[in-house]
């Protein structure tokens, strides 16, 4: 049976294809769908360089099956996210029939995948044909090789219907199946004659081995009718079909020879002998010349035949051993064919599926990573949030018992006042009084920030310049308005400027609300300088301790000033401690408390690893990411959805469970700790400590307490300052721009009245002159008269006679603004201070505009009332006077007399003289007084 090892085997020819884009097709797709293509151009190319790759997959090697693998993994990928068909992303994908050869194309991705199955089968049933089946590594990887080839047809005959080829038809597929199936059992087979095996198992595996290859001649016989298959196929699967059957009943023979069954073995030879002869007829109907696309050498027929023959020499020769033996020794009945039962067959060949065919390999590496990972499909997205919220209600009961647990615990040890009751058990919280860490952070806090008494003397520094300021100006328009009305007295009706009071109307109401809000501002100083004046002493002391580093120090004396005070005993040679050894036989105190510290030093350390349990679930969680598990499973996702959620959940359980057990462990040892310290206080020596200890954190407790207040009366100042300085600050802008509007306003009314008087004083002349020139006419017809003429003296012509023109108009100004009034404050600063400790509130100010105008510039003066120079140091306009803008109301009609200032209480009265001038004698008109030299002399010793 040494042929047998070496029978030629059948292999599938691949499919062929032509070249297809990719890239065109799916960034049209992307563009539509996803966005910006131009960010998956990395992608696209290596979908297409994979199908470039896959064209030139090798027939016989491991690397051209992967190549293969990998691009068919990818599809599926790709299938989970782009939908390939002549709707959507429309791509011809052309193949050619394996057998016939005939082209067929489809828009179908669907195809694309089938076809690269059937060649990922081809490539494995040529690998297997191809080994070396001497040596057991050839064997074997022709074997698993036969098997996995039959597993990936199946997977097409499971998966596609309705196929476009014949090649790809239920038929052929089937047909191909069992040969690979009857290849890998002749395989075994061959393993199994090689090792020696009994002859009864030798029967049962040829026998399958036949029964499949009378299967695949069935579908060779039908695909050879369609001229699919060549004639060779069907003429060296008969061939087998036969041999195998010989080969079945050859060792069944030999079974029954060693069981004695003599006349069945000698009929079962005489079957194997023609079955024999028959595989010896199939051999030679197989033609010399094999396919062009086959595996097989040009002298696989000889071979068969050869190999055929041999096999039935041996059936020959056995049988007539056989009939001697039984003629001349066991003279058994032999009985007939028909007689014979059928021997039992042994499958050692099966199809292995397409998940088991990478077995033991790592299979992400041959697929390698998802091309397009970064696009995940809205449904995958919908799941994803499914599951984050799943993860989130864990995280969320996790961390809820967590917290439950910690607080328990807390609870528990609050209960007990531990671990702080331990220090006084052991004796010793005398001698170091821990200040509180509050405390000491007020005192730090306080120590930082200036000092609240230089902050009062700014704010009153503040105050007093903004008071100068209003007063100045409110003195400036006082004294523009009396010189103005001076002069209207002077010079009547020919002083024709506007009353200032029209004027100064929005400028003094400006004055008076600020000075209202200074007021209130005033009460809301004091009511935060009352506040201070309660608690400076107690806040000096918190500012003095913190700069000294005698915080301590101060804390002790404000516990021994609120009635605290030490015991007799003050050391433990006076009074025994309770850590001393107690001879009574009892357990000492010293071991009860050292047994509660060791529960204590056990419960924190579970609560330790409970917090970091926690949060090792928490990232565990977070990182967790199933998007690619969702999108294998999106065909399916609607009806396994919530069993894919429980079993990725599953993950996390042992964290869950390492939760639960430290839980209940925690309460095993509070129960443990409540009992320990509970017969640690009923010792009497305990109790005694107990209650100087209780007494020492009462007295503590008041401390801080009383503190606490004077800390939040400092925020409460503190807040109050910075609003006031807030406030002052806005308010210096504010007069200070409205400083500057009096300003402009005084230099622009001292400008308008020098044009006035300049243009009073031009008239006054040229009357002067026309009245000369009269006086000389006179003179003249008095020389000139005649006769009785020079007895009557010609009437005068009186000065009154003479024409006066009336006064101008009164022009409208246009050399001041027109001031914005200022609001009234909102708020008043300067509420009622409350024993809480509300902040003070500010009136809040607006800053007024600083206005441009068309005479003066922003220029500070010192003094508003002194530093305006009299009207005749301003020089006359050379042009005519044009008002600008501004037009200012209608006079109120004539200026009333004895006008009162607007704020007489608040400004001296040495500035101002409330005595007229002494009257001073006219001089005759058109002439001025002896060294006069401007009309406005006057007017200076008035001022």
């Amino acid at each position: 049976m040494a042929g047998l090892h070496q029978a030629p085997m059948i292999s599938c020819p691949l499919k062929t294809t032509q070249e297809i884009d990719w890239v065109t097709p799916l960034k049209n797709y992307i563009r539509v769908t996803y966005g910006d293509p131009e960010k998956y151009n990395e992608e696209c190319a290596t979908l297409n360089r994979l199908r470039q790759d896959m064209r030139g997959a090798g027939k016989d090697s491991a690397a051209g099956r992967d190549l293969l693998y990998r691009y068919y993994g990818q599809l599926e990928l790709l299938d989970l996210r782009f939908p390939v068909d002549e709707n959507h992303i429309k791509i011809s994908f052309t193949w050619y029939d394996a057998f016939t050869h005939k082209q067929i194309s489809q828009y179908s991705l669907a195809y694309e995948k089938a076809s690269i199955i059937f060649n990922i089968s081809a490539v494995l049933s040529c690998h297997a044909a191809n080994q070396n089946r001497s040596e057991d590594a050839g064997l074997k990887t022709a074997y698993h090789s036969f098997q996995a080839s039959a597993g990936m047809f199946t997977y097409i005959n499971e998966n596609f219907l309705h196929a476009p080829s014949s090649d790809l038809s239920r038929e052929t597929v089937r047909t191909l199946i069992n040969i690979m199936l009857a290849q890998a059992q002749e395989v075994f087979l061959e393993k199994q004659i090689g090792d020696g095996k009994k002859p009864g198992m030798l029967a049962k595996l040829a026998a399958q081995a036949g029964f499949l290859y009378s299967q695949a001649a069935e579908g060779c016989s039908e695909n050879t009718a369609k001229e699919i298959f060549s004639k060779f196929w069907l003429g060296l699967v008969q061939a087998k079909m036969n041999y195998m059957g010989s080969i079945a009943q050859y060792y069944q023979a030999l079974h029954e020879n060693t069981t004695n069954q003599f006349g069945i073995g000698l009929a079962r030879m005489g079957v194997a002998e023609r079955l024999g002869r028959d595989a010896v007829k199939n051999a030679g109907t197989v033609p010399s010349s094999v396919p062009a696309n086959s595996n097989l050498v040009t002298e696989t027929s000889a071979i068969v035949t050869d190999m055929m023959k041999r096999h039935l020499s041996l059936v020959q020769e056995k049988r007539a051993e056989f009939q001697k033996d039984n003629d001349y020794i066991y003279h058994h009945t032999i009985p007939s064919e028909t007689s014979l039962s059928a021997i039992s067959k042994l499958p050692a060949s099966k199809a292995i599926p397409v998940q088991e065919l990478y077995a033991g390999q790592d299979i992400q590496r041959i697929i390698g990573p998802d091309i397009f990972s970064k696009i995940v499909p809205m449904s995958v997205t919908e799941s994803a949030s499914l599951y984050d919220e799943e993860k989130a209600k864990l995280i969320r009961a996790e961390t809820e018992k967590c917290d439950i647990a910690n607080s328990e615990l807390a609870a528990a040890l609050d209960y007990l006042k531990l671990p702080g009751s331990l220090k006084m058990l052991k004796g010793g919280f005398e001698e170091n009084f821990e200040v509180d860490p509050e405390f000491r952070a007020w005192a730090d806090e306080i120590a930082a920030e200036p000092l609240l008494v230089n902050v009062f003397d700014e704010l009153k520094d503040d105050k007093l310049r903004v008071e100068e300021v209003l007063m100045q100006c409110a003195k400036a328009l006082d004294t523009e308005e009396a010189i103005c009305e001076k002069m209207r007295s002077k010079y009547m009706d020919d002083w024709i400027q506007q009353p200032s009071l029209v004027l100064t109307q929005t400028l003094r109401e400006d004055i008076k609300n600020l000075s209202n809000a200074i007021d209130a501002a005033s009460e809301s100083d004091a009511a935060l300088l009352n506040q201070y004046t309660q608690y400076a002493d107690d806040i000096e002391d918190l500012r003095v301790a913190s700069e000294k580093e005698e915080v301590d120090v101060l804390f002790q004396k404000a516990l021994v000033k609120n009635g605290y005070r030490l015991d007799k005993r003050s050391t433990p040679a006076q009074e025994g401690s309770l850590l001393d050894v107690d001879d009574s036989g009892e357990i000492s105190v010293m071991a009860q408390i050292e047994r509660v510290e060791e529960l204590l030093k056990k419960l924190n350390l579970i609560k330790r690893e409970r917090m970091q349990v926690l949060k090792d679930l928490k990232e565990k969680v977070h990182n967790d990411d199933i998007n690619h598990v969702l999108i294998l499973n999106k065909k399916a996702m609607g009806n396994i959805e919530g069993q894919l959620f429980s079993s990725e959940l599953e993950k996390f359980r042992p964290h869950q469970n390492r939760l639960l057990q430290a839980t209940h462990k925690q309460q095993s040892l509070m129960k443990d700790l409540t009992a320990a310290y509970g017969e640690l206080l009923q010792d009497k020596r305990v109790r005694a400590e107990q209650s100087r200890y209780e007494k020492l954190a009462k007295n503590k407790a008041a401390v801080v307490s009383a503190f606490k207040k004077v800390y939040r009366a400092f925020l409460d100042i503190q807040s109050g300052l910075d609003k006031a300085k807030s406030f002052y600050g806005e308010m210096k802008d504010t007069v200070d721009s409205l400083d500057k509007n009096v300003d402009v306003f005084v230099n622009n009314r001292r400008q308008e009245g020098a044009n006035l008087l300049a243009k009073i004083e031009k008239e006054k002349g040229a009357s002067a002159n026309a009245e000369r020139e009269q006086q000389r006419i006179r003179e003249l017809m008095e020389k000139m008269s005649v006769g009785d003429q020079g007895k009557h003296s010609p009437a005068p012509i009186s000065v009154g006679q003479h024409p006066v023109a009336s006064p101008p108009q009164t022009p409208r100004y246009g050399g001041f603004p027109q001031i914005t009034p200022q609001p009234q404050p909102q708020t008043v600063y300067g509420q009622q201070f409350s024993p809480v400790g509300q902040p003070q509130q500010y009136p809040m100010m607006q800053q007024q505009p600083q206005q441009q105008y068309a005479n003066g510039q922003y220029v500070r003066r010192g003094s508003s009332a002194q530093n305006y120079p009299p009207y005749n140091q301003y020089q006359p306009q050379q042009q005519p006077y044009n008002p600008g803008a501004y037009v200012p109301p209608p006079p109120p009609g004539p200026p009333p007399m004895n006008r009162q200032q607007s704020f007489p209480q608040q400004y001296p009265q040495q500035g101002y003289s409330q005595q007229p001038p002494p009257p001073q004698q006219q001089p005759p008109p058109g002439q001025r007084q002896p060294g006069q030299q401007d009309p406005w002399s006057g007017l200076q010793s008035w001022r």
